[in-house]
């Protein structure tokens, strides 16, 4: 088994189309003032568009975004972002998981269902989160940690019933002899992220990988690179997160980059590469790092 897989996070698509002021009458309102006076500075879709070009050029055989792909949840904003989650390809070669950012108010998971209900879907019936999609050896389980916040609050959460779900789609497809990847926007493991934006659940998703296991759990949410690594039944889980595909280079947080893991299987032996391009120091996209995990 040979497979590519490229995933992105948080690209943060903007300017924001004006909202109406009835539109403003909640969270919404300290969102979209963070965005003309701080976010707007921090993210430019020129580089996104470079990101995604290069991502392409990769060829990869599937593609996950894990959220946050807009900034405060307008309709407006989630129609532009369907039409940019096709430009990556078709709903079965691109995965998606919404972040806090897509869910930013009440009532706008309808909406999220309603716009990108094609590339959250399981290859078998049913809906909802998680789903489950099977590609050559690998597994692909995609949770949604994006749920309404108060202002100032960026955490995620799970619930029970996803929690429940995972575990059944992790034994499933130890069964099956798969290779298994998580992925949710969220760091999901205790301590990820800092006080009032990290997974609400993390204790109890810990405690599904350490009765299952999994072989990776991809996140975004924090806009950095980073490993670590939660205990399993019989080894180590690798949890990688991935900087904001938008990120410009002189921001305060890592510039932009993307990450392509190579999942070679010879036998039982699985070796996954990971290979992250960005922006160097030249403002250029290259080869960040390349190691095996």
């Amino acid at each position: 088994m040979s497979f590519i897989l490229a995933h992105l996070s948080d690209a943060h698509i903007g300017p924001i189309p004006r909202p109406h002021f009835s539109e403003l009458l909640n969270k919404r309102l300290t969102g979209y003032m963070n965005w003309l006076y701080k976010r707007a500075n921090q993210h430019a879709m020129s580089v996104l568009t470079d990101i995604v070009l290069d991502l392409k050029s990769q060829a990869p055989d599937h593609i996950l975004m894990t959220g946050d792909i807009v900034n405060i949840g307008l309709p407006t904003e989630l129609q532009i972002a369907k039409e940019w989650l096709l430009s990556l390809g078709p709903p079965n070669c691109v995965s998606f998981t919404p972040g806090n950012h897509d869910a930013y108010v009440a009532g706008v998971r309808q909406l999220i269902e309603e716009n990108f209900s094609a590339w959250t879907k399981s290859d078998e019936s049913g809906e909802g989160f998680p789903y489950l999609r099977r590609r050559d050896d690998l597994a692909l389980i995609g949770l949604n940690s994006g749920v309404p916040t108060a202002p100032f609050v960026a955490s995620g959460r799970l619930g029970s019933q996803q929690l429940q779900r995972l575990s059944e789609y992790l034994a499933l497809m130890e069964q099956e002899g798969r290779v298994r990847i998580v992925f949710l926007h969220h760091p999901p493991n205790i301590g990820g992220a800092s006080l009032l934006r990290g997974l609400e659940d993390a204790v109890a998703f810990e405690e599904v990988i350490k009765r299952h296991g999994a072989e990776l759990i991809l996140h975004g949410h924090n806009h950095k690179p980073s490993v670590a690594y939660i205990s399993g039944p019989s080894k180590t889980v690798p949890v990688v997160g991935v900087a904001s595909a938008s990120a410009r280079q002189e921001g305060h947080r890592p510039a932009a980059s993307y990450h392509i893991y190579r999942f070679t299987k010879i036998g039982k032996q699985l070796k996954i590469n990971l290979i992250r391009r960005g922006l160097d120091n030249q403002g250029e996209i290259a080869t960040l790092a390349d190691f095996d995990i």
